[in-house]
């Protein structure tokens, strides 16, 4: 079986709410809501793909510095297995925007449980609920 790593973020603002993003029309997994990030590219960290993707995504930029290790999730779905670092990040410049078709919402810890996500995410909710 396949591995894919993804590397994903959990942008805390300063009123304690996570940014979640819709997969849009067209994608595997379309409508499900998750943590911004994406594949790790050989040759680069989970988290310099994640600056990468930030930028190209939502328009912001961080540093490896403001990205703290929480938690990880590993997951089998039928034609792959996902090996997912989160991570947490409270500090970073500009305002995040959708520049990829994604509807974007600024989310409570004690909602998170009301967005249907991935499988591969289902299980960071508690953890990152209780940190937050």
């Amino acid at each position: 079986m396949k591995m894919v790593l993804v590397s994903a973020v959990a942008l805390v603002d300063v009123e304690g709410r996570v940014l979640l993003a819709q997969r849009p029309e067209g994608k595997s997994m379309a409508g499900l809501w998750e943590f911004p990030g994406g594949k790790v590219e050989t040759g680069e960290t989970p988290e310099a793909a994640l600056i990468r993707e930030l930028q190209e995504e939502l328009g912001i930029g961080t540093w490896q510095s403001c990205l703290a290790p929480l938690t990880f999730a590993s997951h089998s779905y039928d034609d792959f297995h996902l090996l997912m670092p989160l991570f947490i990040c409270r500090k970073w410049e500009g305002v995040p925007q959708a520049r990829e078709g994604q509807v974007l919402k600024w989310v409570r810890g004690r909602e998170l449980r009301n967005y249907p996500m991935p499988a591969a995410d289902v299980p960071l909710i508690p953890l990152l609920r209780d940190w937050i």
